[in-house]
């Protein structure tokens, strides 16, 4: 698997996804020395169980680390973060069972990337797919907004946007574009099928190459001459409407 760089998350609930979901990946968590021990009990009983560090420092350590951010006096060194190779994932795939994705094109506010890795995460998408540059990291803030799903789905960082597409298609993924040029609306479209559904930067949307490069473009509609959506919240709808066509999908 690909690795980044040392990072890390903060808050409490993040830190307990963490332990429970990528374990192997926390080097170490750091807890506020004024916080009474019974308070964070499962925190404790899951660091023990798989053998991660659990130390007590007192504040000035907890903001050297992370800074000013709303810590609630937990924070988890994580040692990397696994990218999942595309082809090997490819090979888990079963197509009949019409997997979805999400190809996310220049999401570059980690805010709007956690949001999309939450959403992704709880509609049942097999995987989000980013591309090297142009696009936020998974970082702590991005792990922070994800409220921890982060790492509950493959996270799979390809070169660029043009050569996914052409993996996907390869793969038998019908490519959908989120825009509104788009001629049929998020409602009258079909997902009974492999889909990836490719959304845009925040300021610039898709790029005109890569719009003639889908199978398909989709609108969302709106009404009171609001222009667009910030790209989270149509990540989010375009997600639950393939997951309200793919109940079965639903857990």
């Amino acid at each position: 698997m690909a690795k980044s760089e040392n990072f890390f998350i903060y808050g409490r609930n993040p830190v307990e996804e963490a332990l429970q979901n990528q374990p192997a990946e926390i080097d170490k968590i750091y807890v506020k020395n004024n916080i009474k021990p019974s308070s964070y009990q499962n925190i404790s009983e899951l660091a023990s169980t798989n053998d991660v560090p659990l130390v007590k420092v007192p504040g000035p350590k907890i903001f050297s680390l992370v800074g000013k951010v709303n810590d609630q006096g937990f924070v988890a060194q994580m040692s990397t973060v696994a990218y999942t190779p595309f082809f090997d994932w490819v090979e888990t795939l079963i197509m009949s069972n019409n997997p979805a994705v999400l190809l996310l094109h220049g999401i570059e506010d980690p805010h709007n990337f956690g949001a999309i890795l939450r959403s992704a995460a709880a509609s049942g998408m097999d995987a989000v797919i980013i591309p090297m540059q142009n696009q936020a990291p998974v970082n702590a803030t991005v792990f922070k907004t994800s409220a921890g799903t982060a790492g509950r789905i493959p996270v799979i960082r390809i070169h660029d946007i043009n050569q996914g597409i052409k993996d996907l298609t390869a793969t038998g993924f019908s490519i959908v574009g989120l825009d509104g040029s788009g001629k049929k609306s998020l409602w009258e479209a079909d997902f009974h099928k492999p889909v990836a559904f490719l959304v845009g930067s925040e300021g610039e949307g898709i790029h005109p190459e890569n719009l003639k490069r889908c199978d398909e473009v989709i609108h969302i509609p709106m009404q009171n001459n609001v222009e667009s959506l910030n790209a989270s919240v149509s990540a989010a709808l375009v997600s639950y409407e393939w997951m309200r066509q793919n109940p079965a999908t639903d857990s």
